[in-house]
């Protein structure tokens, strides 16, 4: 059966992300791994803030590669572009039912999921969280959003 495993990254202080939101320290000094664990994956799970962030922040989606599947309640797309939506992600509003009912069964590679606290505790209470990957890397930012 696939796994769906959790691929984070911390600063030495304990923070995912500046304060805006970005990445950009995770690529300054080696992959951790990333690479590997990015090849093993086929599927990507990932919360509606972590995508309009992607979408933000990025110059074009990063995924494309993948099948994706954004998790969210709302209908519309906010700032973004309706082909970007079409094209990259497929939206899902029941998580659990999806995952369980549909993803675990089919066949496939692992899973990433992908985001903050509050994709990473829906997971986590379900007990549908297989196995957690955390990458501490020797920055420290100061402040930003916490781990």
């Amino acid at each position: 059966m696939r796994k769906i495993k959790l691929f984070i990254a911390s600063s030495l202080d304990g923070y995912i992300a500046t304060e805006d939101g970005s990445i950009d320290w995770l690529y300054t000094d080696s992959d951790y791994g990333y690479t590997q664990f990015y090849n093993s994956v086929d599927t990507i799970l990932m919360g509606r803030k972590t995508y309009d962030k992607i979408i933000e922040l990025a110059a074009e989606y990063p995924h494309k590669d993948k099948k994706n599947y954004v998790f969210s309640q709302k209908k519309s797309a906010g700032k973004r572009k309706e082909k970007e939506k079409d094209h990259n992600v497929e939206f899902i509003a029941d998580i659990i039912d999806f995952v369980k009912i549909q993803l675990l069964q089919s066949q496939g590679k692992d899973i990433w999921l992908i985001g903050g606290a509050d994709i990473i505790s829906i997971f986590l209470n379900a007990g549908m969280l297989d196995e957690i990957i955390l990458s501490i890397h020797p920055i420290v930012l100061g402040k930003g959003i916490p781990l």
